[in-house]
């Protein structure tokens, strides 16, 4: 990556909690006595394990083994015991840890502690996604020296940093956005940097975002109190609730009011431009990493709630991972998959040769983009009510997305691509007020545009611009924000219905995603292909909540 973390990114990393005191049975553990320092020499030795010098993260494996060790050297009469926050450590690098010997060693360890009557956490998923099984993932190549450098850099490898590694290109400059974005100098301080994502994230359910989002609140020194509630944070902070929940459910809503609300003079209390362009990039940047998160079915991390257990597995228990339907009912579904595909194929050729040959009228043009933006796609599913830890950073629950030009009601003005650009407007005005982020964002943009392989499902020496740019276009299409020079019948040439589906449910409604939703759609497509797919719905999501929010801004300044 280009730009290291800071040293109290790694820390926060290496020092993450998991909310609550009990195990997941609900029983009191030995390993959670209260007399216990969680700031032992095992937890101390974990920031030296993220060293590049071999001999340091020798040294500091070394300490690691001798602190755990000296844990369960306390035990005199059968009573040995380790910190809960230790063995939660322990449990992560052995699930997630790029270098084998860290790896290895906290396995054994953890098995050491078992053999000494600890009780021992274990993982409850077996790999990162609830969609992609983890031997897949091996299969089709993660980079593992990005995950290396990612453990390195910040002290830890997420799971959307195992799943993004499927595509280093974009993962590196993603990673170098995120952390430009909440690490390094900036208008607003660490912590509440840190809170407005977990507020952000809460709008759509998304639990693994809020604990991840809260861990680096509490560590940069926030006050745990402000977790339990809005009602505890600063009235500032309290102020971006509707716009908050504009960004996430219905952009095209966001109004220069709504601005000037926030940053006039005699605003009370008062936000900066500076200020403000940093709070809404970061809401919008953890509203579509929401997409991203439902939309691959990410598991929880190994030491976060709901990611691991103390019970043993019962009997019965088998560690299973959702199976795409093209393996319930055999050879047919594998045949209407590759069917499909050869479809697709011809589908492109045929559309490019179309449009070589015709030109469309502009009325023609609105038409269909019209027809597009006002097509009925269900997205029906319910999901049970999220834990209290979401639920205590949401205001306005009910507040939900709504179709832009939902049928028989008076639709909001289209933006026109050409009226108010991000290459055009936004870029120059996010980099203003925020230096260098515009850059940033820029550069993800483009990458993700132009990621390709060159194939498709089985096929190599694929041109999939055509594929790609409707995807794109059908994201800001479900905007409302509308191009010109593109040709909206495109979109439904090339997009089935199931895929449709799974773009808008993602993009929309992100908490509503589903297995069934995800393995439906290119069926016989690989795993990183689909994760391709999400990158481009998650930025696509993105630039397009930025434009209206930048919109709006740019109209204040006026």
């Amino acid at each position: 990556m280009d730009s290291d973390p800071t040293t109290g990114f790694t820390r926060r990393a290496n020092g993450e909690k998991a909310p609550g005191g009990v195990s997941a049975s609900g029983r009191s553990c030995r390993h959670q006595s209260e007399s216990e320092s969680d700031g032992g020499p095992a937890v101390r030795s974990l920031a030296r394990l993220c060293s590049r010098d071999e001999e340091e993260r020798a040294a500091a494996l070394e300490e690691l083994s001798q602190g755990v060790l000296v844990g369960l050297g306390l035990d005199r009469h059968g009573s040995a015991r380790l910190s809960k926050q230790t063995l939660l450590h322990l449990l992560r690098l052995s699930r997630s840890c790029p270098l084998q010997d860290v790896r290895g060693r906290a396995t054994e360890l953890l098995r050491t502690a078992q053999e000494q009557g600890v009780e021992v956490p274990r993982a409850l998923a077996s790999g990162p996604s609830a969609f992609i099984p983890a031997k897949q993932m091996l299969k089709e190549g993660t980079n593992q020296d990005i995950l290396i450098e990612s453990f390195l850099s910040l002290g830890r490898v997420d799971h959307i940093t195992m799943v993004m590694a499927l595509h280093p290109a974009y993962l590196s400059c993603f990673l170098k956005t995120q952390h430009a974005l909440l690490e390094l100098d900036g208008p607003l301080p660490r912590h509440w940097r840190h809170y407005i994502a977990a507020m952000a994230a809460a709008r759509h359910h998304c639990s693994y975002l809020v604990q991840q989002h809260s861990a680096g609140f509490l560590d940069a020194g926030g006050e745990e109190s402000w977790l339990s509630g809005l009602q505890h944070a600063p009235t500032k902070l309290r102020s971006l609730q509707t716009l908050n929940k504009l960004l996430a459910h219905r952009p095209w809503l966001i109004t220069q009011q709504y601005i000037q609300e926030l940053v006039c003079p005699g605003a009370e209390p008062r936000w900066s431009l500076a200020e403000l362009i940093q709070a809404v990039v970061l809401m919008a940047h953890a509203h579509s990493l929401c997409s991203f998160v439902w939309g691959c079915g990410l598991n929880p991390e190994p030491d976060h709630t709901g990611g691991y257990t103390f019970q043993p597995p019962s009997p019965s228990h088998f560690p299973h991972s959702p199976h795409s339907p093209a393996h319930e009912d055999g050879r047919q579904e594998l045949f209407d998959g590759a069917m499909e595909v050869e479809v697709l194929m011809q589908r492109m050729v045929e559309l490019q040769q179309q449009q070589e040959e015709e030109e469309c009228t502009q009325e023609e043009m609105v038409t269909r983009f019209e027809r597009e933006r006002s097509e009925s796609i269900p997205t029906a599913v319910v999901r049970g009510a999220p834990p209290d830890l979401v639920l205590h950073l949401v205001e306005d629950p009910e507040f939900r997305y709504e179709d832009f030009a939902p049928k028989g009601e008076q639709s909001p003005t289209t933006m026109r691509a050409q009226d108010y650009s991000w290459e055009d407007h936004g870029y120059s005005l996010v980099n203003r007020l925020l230096p260098d982020m515009g850059q940033l964002l820029d550069e993800k943009f483009q990458v993700v545009s132009n990621l390709t392989y060159h194939r498709m499902a089985m096929h190599e020496g694929v041109d999939t611009h055509t594929l790609r740019k409707a995807l794109w276009n059908y994201i800001h299409c479900l905007y409302g924000i509308r191009y010109d020079d593109y040709d909206y019948g495109s979109v439904n040439v090339l997009l089935e219905r199931s895929l449709k589906v799974f773009v808008k449910t993602m993009a929309c409604h992100p908490e509503q995603t589903t297995a069934h939703i995800y393995h439906t759609f290119w069926r016989h497509f690989r795993h990183s292909e689909k994760v391709h797919a999400n990158l481009i719905v998650m930025e696509a999501r993105l630039q397009g909540a930025l434009l209206y929010t930048l919109r709006a801004i740019t109209h204040y300044m006026r």
